[in-house]
């Protein structure tokens, strides 16, 4: 585990170094809000179409050299925004970074899955949560400062952490490929003859209540900052990243304890209360409204995204691992994309509480899959 955690917090560092930053850098050259609203698209979409291919390249040619394809990629992409400001050359390296990103993405999550005793996989998936979370937590709103105070070269210099992470990467490649699980084979001997499994099907449910919870997430990172005041919004995510890295990462326990299924529900109603709450914030410019909604909202985004990702490999057997990494991956950034262009359209024709509202309805479609509790491998109290 030490070696995936050093893996994530390099990796995510780059990533979230980035995030605000590779927007302003394409304004800084010229570019309008359109177009800087490209250069995260581009991102997103080249990462999950990565995404979708990471498990067949694991299986046909092996963590190590994919994994170090990856954080290269991740950290050199950031590297060659030093070279122009111009739009069309930074879209292609968000590009580059997104091929980058799906890499680290599937493979931290599946590592997890393969590393962790399946009794302690909740409390596992919550560490790689924190992980994930601490460089989220300090690097999207001290990025854009440090670019506008300092340069941007810093930011982009900060952004090629990766590119230490391949080491760790390595190691992380040389364990996997020699520790046996309880049936004495290795993750590459079953990635190199997967079972015939089930498919996708068992994924689904936790798939889609991660995209419930992450549509809803996103419209609110992505719109903060024209919904209410600037010192609330930097107030309002900065709340919002922190109860849900901190939510990720304990309920990882109470799930391993008692069994992942019991706390959906709750979450998801969570998930709704608050986008309600945040809609009433808004049309009535309450700031403290919109904090506690941010809040409200950072604890079902966090806990939905531990409990999705144990029981996504709960319903999988081991040779799945990256399968279900991989879907997981990409129905959170389907989500946090969704959430995203949908909120925004909406608020053009009727206003941001009307958005969120139906952000929050989307949400509440996905209650009967949590309230379902399907057979097989999950955590049972204990």
């Amino acid at each position: 585990m030490p070696a995936v955690l050093t893996m994530t917090v390099l990796g995510f560092s780059g990533y979230a170094a980035l995030l605000a930053v590779a927007p302003l850098w394409a304004v800084h050259g010229g570019a309008d809000t359109g177009g800087a609203g490209l250069v995260n698209g581009v991102l997103l979409l080249v990462t999950v179409l990565t995404q979708s291919v990471v498990p067949t390249a694991l299986r046909r040619i092996g963590w190590g050299p994919v994994l170090s394809a990856g954080l290269v990629l991740l950290g050199v992409g950031s590297l060659l925004h030093l070279l122009t400001d111009a739009l069309g050359p930074t879209l292609a390296f968000s590009a580059v970074r997104g091929v980058g990103f799906g890499v680290l993405t599937v493979t931290g999550s599946a590592a997890v899955a393969e590393l962790a005793d399946p009794q302690r996989r909740g409390a596992a998936v919550g560490l790689y949560g924190l992980a994930i979370a601490v460089p989220q937590v300090l690097l999207l709103p001290l990025g854009p400062w440090i670019a506008q105070q300092i340069g941007f070269w810093v930011v982009f210099l900060i952004a090629a952490l990766p590119l230490l992470a391949v080491p760790p990467a390595l190691s992380l490649a040389r364990t996997l490929r020699t520790r046996p699980d309880r049936s004495g084979t290795t993750p590459e001997s079953r990635s190199a003859h997967p079972s015939p499994g089930r498919g996708i099907t068992p994924l689904i449910g936790p798939t889609l209540l991660l995209v419930g919870v992450t549509l809803a997430g996103g419209a609110v990172i992505s719109f903060a900052p024209q919904m209410t005041t600037a010192r609330t919004s930097v107030v309002a995510l900065a709340v919002l990243t922190l109860a849900a890295a901190l939510v990720r990462w304990r309920i990882g326990h109470a799930a391993d304890r008692w069994g992942a299924h019991r706390f959906l529900w709750p979450l998801v109603l969570l998930t709704v209360a608050s986008m309600s709450l945040a809609a009433v914030a808004v049309r009535h410019e309450s700031e403290v409204l919109f904090i506690v909604a941010a809040a409200a909202l950072g604890c079902a985004y966090g806990g939905l995204q531990n409990l999705t990702l144990v029981l996504a490999f709960a319903a999988v057997d081991p040779a799945r691992y990256g399968t279900a990494s991989a879907v997981w991956n990409i129905g959170f950034d389907i989500g946090s994309g969704v959430g995203s262009v949908l909120v925004g359209f909406i608020a053009v024709a009727f206003g941001f509480p009307t958005g969120l509202l139906v952000a929050g309805a989307i949400a509440l479609l996905t209650l009967p899959l949590a309230l379902t509790r399907r057979s097989g491998p999950t955590p049972r109290p204990r």
